[in-house]
């Protein structure tokens, strides 16, 4: 009897696995957020001067980010 559970449950994380996979809508919205990231990190390491001002956005962003969390 317990192996139909568990075939019932295999089958209902594998629907799921497989609907997850071909969801894509925050797809473009990562890419462009990731893609962000790396101009700005690869910018602070040809411009050390600007290295202190992306960190200071980015901790703000942060901070914005935990706050609204936290709310």
């Amino acid at each position: 009897m317990q192996q139909k559970g568990w075939t019932r449950e295999a089958g209902l994380y594998r629907r799921l696995w497989m609907r997850l996979r071909r969801d894509v809508r925050a797809q473009d919205l990562i890419e462009y957020a990731l893609m962000a990231g790396f101009i700005a990190v690869a910018s602070a390491a040809v411009m050390p001067q600007i290295a202190s001002s992306i960190s200071t956005v980015f901790s703000k962003i942060s901070s914005v980010m935990a706050a609204t969390a936290a709310s």
